[in-house]
């Protein structure tokens, strides 16, 4: 077991191309958002395992013998099966709820439990640790706040635990583990996953694992060749919604009109293809202008395609008028119906013309930040090499 404080942050995920049409079997490209997740993991002589989420309130402590002495061989998943019913039944009983305590709450804590009470249930003895996740992302908005919240966990138990061996160099600020490392870290990201989601796609962890931006279809999920990073606005519209019933929605559409929304499908599949087309031809020569053109064009196309499925609303219009109102181009992203906007950003776009567009979309009421996309995934960094704003919320100032 490892004795020193472990620092380790993964990205968020955005959707270029591609939601809900995935669902029916086309191509989906999600990118790393640079937006993270930090967890700081300290081993401690106290007997007890300290769980702290300051963006979600909650504080909470077990005693580790305890934890011990109760039954874990439910847990015993070499194949990393699924979780049943009863299974989830004893975890929460391991996590001894308050009354009161709302159902996001408990999801995390149980993703934690789950985590920690697997990988470190093969230690000699349970550690005591005390462990603080702090993160840059909205919950609940579709930018993979639960998978980013899952990766960080799994790396850095698997590497307190010694499961997979730390690749931080004294001399570094950050670093990054080997492939096959990343494997098992994305393995077990996915059984949080799975404990918070039920049935979640593996896309986001994915992402937030191996950073950069995937290809996503049927199941298969695979590297995408893109430029260093591109730089986006990022708008949460704050308008809640539910990707089980947009999904289903989609679906009893195609039912309905299906000579109509079936050729809506493969041309949302379409543009991701050309997207993946345009992105790997970024790759490998410089990015020009006219790049960037035919992406703007393709993110207008596939907002009034994703509009004709329903999955506009009237804040998503509301943010494409005030960023065109700029000269900028704007799409929903994730499962639409209020949510998340993304907005390119291109190299030639003058500074005070960004901060306008994000200004006005401030003063409507919504949250803006100005990032990028294409971001490292999971890394591990010396305390040194993070922002102060970030270690003190780490540290809980």
């Amino acid at each position: 077991m490892l004795s020193r404080v472990l620092l380790v942050s993964a990205p968020g995920k955005v959707i270029l191309h591609g939601e809900c049409a995935v669902v029916h079997g086309k191509v989906a490209l999600a990118a790393a958002l640079n937006m993270r997740t930090f967890l700081r993991l300290q081993p401690q002589g106290n007997g007890k395992l300290d769980l702290n989420l300051p963006n979600i309130g909650i504080k909470r402590t077990w005693d580790v013998a305890r934890l011990q002495l109760l039954d874990t061989s439910f847990l015993e998943q070499g194949d990393f099966t699924v979780l049943t019913e009863e299974q989830m039944e004893k975890l929460k009983e391991v996590a001894g709820f308050p009354e009161d305590c709302a159902n996001h709450e408990r999801l995390a804590v149980l993703a934690f439990l789950y985590l920690y009470l697997s990988i470190c249930r093969k230690q000699r003895a349970l550690p005591s640790l005390d462990i603080t996740v702090w993160s840059e992302l909205p919950t609940g908005a579709g930018l993979g706040s639960s998978a980013a919240y899952s990766v960080c966990l799994a790396a850095a138990l698997l590497t307190a635990c010694e499961e997979i061996p730390n690749p931080l160099k004294e001399e570094e600020g950050a670093s990054r583990w080997a492939a096959e490392d990343l494997e098992l870290i994305n393995k077990w990201a996915f059984q949080g996953e799975r404990v918070i989601h039920g049935n979640p796609s593996g896309v986001d962890n994915s992402v937030s694992t191996w950073g950069g931006a995937l290809r996503y279809q049927q199941g298969k999920i695979s590297s995408l060749k893109r430029p260093q990073s591109l730089k986006i606005l990022l708008t949460n519209t704050k308008v809640s919604r539910s990707t089980k019933a947009i999904i289903a929605s989609i679906s009893n559409r195609l039912l309905k009109f299906p000579e109509i929304v079936a050729p809506l499908l493969t041309s949302i599949n379409a543009i991701s293809l050309e997207c993946e087309r345009v992105l790997g031809e970024m790759a490998t020569v410089a990015p020009a202008l006219e790049h960037y053109f035919m992406l703007e064009e393709l993110i207008d196309m596939n907002q009034h395609l994703l509009n004709a499925l329903g999955m506009g609303h009237t804040s998503l219009d509301q943010l494409c008028q005030m960023t065109m109102a700029h000269g900028l181009h704007s799409k929903l992203t994730g499962a639409g119906r209020g949510g998340c906007g993304i907005t390119l950003l291109r190299p030639d776009l003058e500074g005070p013309k960004v901060e306008a567009a994000k200004q006005a979309l401030i003063s409507y009421g919504f949250d803006c930040w100005e990032t990028s996309i294409g971001a490292p995934g999971i890394s591990i960094h010396s305390s040194a090499s993070l922002d102060a704003p970030v270690r003190q919320a780490l540290d809980g100032l």
